[in-house]
């Protein structure tokens, strides 16, 4: 779009533009104009000054009520003291040095301005020191003030070095400069005969009821049109990319009868939920195509997603493929791969001494495997030999290869990037079917679901015979009594037989060293959070005091692989009864007979982990408890995040809860969440309406003209929208 790629400095001049650019990261009209307000002051509102938040840079309106000149250090020095008030509390403004005689003269009694600065206190006086501020009707005339009062002001999203409303006075620059030029070259993404079969504004309309609107309508109509902006252009991306897909080849995968999966499904010695036999029917239609499957897998914990895993890729093997399962950790690995070989018996064991007619060979491949085991697994992949493969990240390194990829299933899919999933997927003759598994998804993934860019299959039946999971925050700081009872549930759970979890955030021996604690000391007296607590230590602590006498152990990825197994194996075994670990047992380890989980620092964790790490309990016939422990205050944020995964169980509620707090990320880039989104109007949770019926408006333009050879425009805000990195990624993905 020629108009809005022009650099801000022609139309602002250069010291402008580099305070845009530099700090709030506007270089194009197109930039400025997508710089939307993040309110607006309406109409005679002033302000609640009691609400203001410490320590945070505001724009605020309000109305001058008390202004006065005192000295100090005995008459050498002067300041400027000004209230300010709204009628729900007042707040202070302070000027020293020469200049305060002129913010006197402005600052009258009366006036209503608009003021910035970073909100402090002085003797429990909430205060602006030195604040910018804008005066409102200057001649003080009733009519002025009325004018201005019938005004909607935008405010927006600013920074110390370019407030509010000079970023609205450079906008007022741009306007007219637009205005003056009649709009010639903006270009409108939106097909015609969409914007008026949805009743949408033209663009440039939108453009100035967004920034200058005359009443709340005028704000409605152009966030509706800009959020249709931004959903089109976005479901037009991933509609070309889906139809791409669908033109790629792949080798149709159906399960001969009476093969491996027969012989499997003959010797399940439970029946599949309805859920589970409803999920293998959609991923064995998928199978079926000449198109690769691209499916996510969402499934509560425990619900059996890899029963699902597992049977698709006996069918995948059945019809001459092989099948590989992507575990983020090595425990993860070794566990998947422990429990599929448990579960095919001798299935697993095709081409050995005593192994089945049908079976197939089942292997291990992780980076800690010694050079023989290692040598020998490669060479059962690129014979075909091993029909079925269980690894860690050294499944995508390139000496690693296959006789025939049919299906790569990944696990704990946030635990891996789009590059790692690509390069795995890479090594099939033809693009292999991708199934990717999680429990909870992270933001990014829920907004890609939103957006219709992976088909979605949800298992949110649990097996019979699980338990519920009650899961409770023990406040430690305001509440230290609370945590003395955690321990004591502790130990009536191990006297009742059962085993109990304590995770922590870090291991503990990366500090140990003089320096650290003498680091860690200074930062405790100056009043700085203290660091998360470790596994070395708490064990410590708790088999010296609160659970003296238990068998205590620890567990974390920093030890060797065969000492980890071994803790592993004497925990599942029943010959520890307290595991103290880091997040290295957040997925895929299965020890029914432990039903609590106490988490340490739980604020330290995000909603996904913290849901993830409960699902380790209540996996028996005993109900499970999950106990959060945490020292953050309570009417603070992380406690109310502690809350939220404390009412649910439900896995797509916490992820919706992820999404609201850290936003979706860039839907388009590798970025995973908390970072600055490509999304500026549009919410992935609030406007789900918006991007269905964007999603399939898309889908019928880019069925018709895949090329957008007939919408020069749409495709021109393509382009603008997919710089050359995120055309990769989607590629990729």
């Amino acid at each position: 779009m020629p108009a809005l790629q022009e650099p801000l400095k022609k139309t602002l001049g250069g010291n402008t533009a580099k305070v845009l650019a530099e700090h709030l990261d506007l270089h194009t009209v197109g930039d400025l104009l997508h710089h939307y307000p993040r309110r607006y002051a309406e109409r005679g509102e002033l302000t609640r000054l009691a609400d203001l938040p410490l320590d945070e840079h505001v724009t605020v309106v309000a109305q001058v009520s008390d202004a006065r000149v005192h000295k100090f250090n005995n008459g050498r020095g002067q300041r400027l003291e000004v209230t300010l008030s709204d009628g729900s509390g007042r707040l202070q403004l302070v000027f020293f040095g020469r200049s305060i005689y002129h913010h006197q003269k402005e600052l009258v009694p009366g006036r209503r301005g608009m003021f910035a600065g970073k909100v402090g206190t002085f003797r429990n006086v909430r205060q602006l020191s030195h604040p910018a501020y804008e005066m409102l009707g200057k001649d003080s005339g009733a009519d002025a003030v009325e004018a201005w009062a019938n005004q909607l002001i935008p405010l927006y999203p600013a920074c110390s070095q370019m407030e509010s409303w000079k970023i609205s006075n450079c906008l007022d620059v741009v306007l007219a400069s637009m205005e003056a030029a009649g709009w010639g070259e903006v270009v409108d993404p939106l097909p015609d005969a969409l914007r008026e079969g949805r009743g949408l504004l033209p663009l440039p309309e939108a453009f100035r009821k967004v920034h200058r609107p005359r009443t709340k309508a005028d704000i409605e109509d152009a966030r509706q049109r800009l959020k249709w902006d931004e959903a089109f252009v976005l479901q037009v991306a991933l509609a070309r990319r889906r139809h791409a897909d669908s033109q790629l080849p792949a080798v149709p995968r159906k399960p001969a009868a009476g093969g491996l999966l027969d012989a499997f499904d003959a010797r399940l010695p439970f029946t599949l939920t309805e859920g589970q036999e409803k999920v293998s029917a959609e991923i064995f239609d998928d199978l079926a195509t000449e198109h690769p499957m691209h499916r996510l897998l969402q499934g509560e914990v425990g619900s059996g997603k890899t029963m699902v895993a597992l049977r698709a890729m006996l069918g995948v093997v059945d019809a001459g493929g092989q099948a590989a399962m992507l575990a983020p950790t090595e425990v993860l690995a070794q566990q998947h791969h422990r429990s599929i070989t448990e579960m095919m018996g001798d299935l697993a064991e095709g081409g050995m001494l005593g192994g089945a007619d049908q079976g197939t060979k089942v292997v291990l491949l992780t980076g800690s495997m010694g050079a023989a085991a290692r040598r020998h697994a490669l060479l059962d992949l690129v014979t075909g030999e091993a029909g079925i493969v269980v690894g860690t990240h050294a499944l995508i390194e390139d000496k690693v290869q296959f006789h025939d990829l049919g299906l790569v299933v990944v696990d704990e899919q946030h635990r891996f990037g789009v590059e790692q999933r690509d390069a795995l997927r890479s090594k099939g003759k033809q693009p292999p079917h991708l199934l990717v598994m999680t429990a909870t998804p992270i933001p990014r993934t829920v907004a890609m679901t939103v957006f219709g860019d992976l088909e979605t299959s949800v298992l949110d039946q649990l097996p019979a015979g699980r338990s519920p999971i009650a899961t409770h925050v023990v406040p430690a700081r305001d509440k230290p009594h609370f945590l003395a009872r955690t321990w004591e549930r502790v130990r009536e759970e191990v006297e009742g037989g059962h085993q109990a979890y304590v995770v922590c955030p870090r291991i503990g021996d990366e500090e140990d060293t003089p320096k650290a604690r003498k680091k860690t000391a200074a930062q405790e007296a100056e009043g700085e959070r203290r660091p998360p607590l470790a596994v070395l230590d708490v064990a410590g602590q708790l088999a010296a005091g609160p659970l003296a006498g238990l068998r205590v152990e620890v567990l974390h990825g920093r030890m060797q692989p065969e000492a980890k197994d071994d803790v592993m194996r004497r925990f599942a075994a029943g010959e520890v009864d307290v595991l103290v670990a880091t997040t290295v047992i957040e997925v895929g380890v299965n020890v029914p007979n432990s039903t609590v989980m106490v988490i340490m620092d739980a604020d330290r964790f995000g909603v996904s982990q913290l849901h993830q790490l409960r699902g380790r309990v209540g996996r028996g016939s005993a109900p499970g408890l999950c106990l959060l422990v945490s020292e953050a205050f309570e009417a603070s944020p992380a406690r109310a995040r502690l809350g939220a995964v404390a009412a649910t169980l439900d896995g797509f509620e916490l992820s919706r809860i992820d999404l609201e707090q850290r936003r979706e990320g860039d839907v388009l880039g590798q970025a995973q969440s908390g970072v600055r989104s490509s999304l500026r109007m549009l919410a992935v949770i609030d406007d789900e309406d918006v991007i269905v019926a964007a999603r399939e408006e898309a889908a019928a333009v880019v069925a018709a003209d895949p090329e957008l050879e007939r919408l020069p425009e749409l495709r021109t805000a393509l382009d603008a929208l997919l710089d050359k990195e995120r055309e990769e990624f989607l590629d990729k993905g």
